[in-house]
């Protein structure tokens, strides 16, 4: 049976792992978040700037864009410029619905707080201030709040060895070792034996 030692090293090894998954999410769904608001903002904006000429401008308004634009009737303009507000209204709306069936903003919060959660947990373990058995129990409430977190792959960790086992390295690409600083010197004639000297 492991010993605590070793079911402190696995749970920071799982704490890690589910912590590397988060941020990933994270990385991925922050701007596709932002990008959303921002769109879904700018298109509510130019719906209120087309519909805010006629309303404000009235008459006189269409009468000068008419002018301005060479038109036949300013019917074209009430047309052209409902028809704009109609369609940045649909495109805000479509957007707003999309990220509130999707749930966005509070998947987001979720993994934000479980990150800083497992976080802290994970220093807590480190550093021997909480039990394994509390820490499994915390581990299994943070990471609850997160069920549309993917695990990354590969990012699993690999199950404690028990004490006194050796535990081979990762696979992974040979690397020869390193020559040495220098070359190898032969050992000096023995005594009695000296070579001839050089031109003889």
């Amino acid at each position: 049976m492991a010993d605590d030692s070793d079911l402190r090293r696995d749970l920071l090894w799982r704490i890690d792992a589910r912590r590397a998954s988060v941020q990933a999410f994270l990385r991925e769904q922050r701007p596709r978040t932002r990008r959303l608001a921002t769109i879904t903002v700018v298109l509510s904006s130019m719906a209120a700037v087309f519909t805010a000429g006629p309303a404000l401008g009235g008459e006189p308004f269409a009468q000068s864009v008419q002018n301005a634009l060479g038109l036949v009737s300013d019917s074209y303009v009430w047309r052209t410029l409902c028809l704009l507000a109609l369609v940045v209204s649909v495109g805000a709306a479509v957007l707003t619905n999309i990220g509130k069936s999707n749930n966005d903003m509070a998947k987001l919060s979720n993994a934000e707080a479980a990150n800083t959660e497992l976080e802290g947990l994970s220093s807590l373990l480190h550093f021997g201030h909480l039990s394994v058995e509390d820490g499994v129990k915390l581990y299994q409430q943070y990471i609850a709040k997160i069920p549309f977190v993917d695990d990354q792959p590969g990012a699993a960790p690999p199950p404690p060895q028990p004490s006194g086992y050796y535990l081979p390295p990762q696979p992974g690409p040979y690397e020869p070792p390193q020559p040495l600083p220098q070359h190898y010197a032969p050992p000096p004639p023995g005594p009695g034996r000296y070579p001839p000297p050089p031109g003889r």
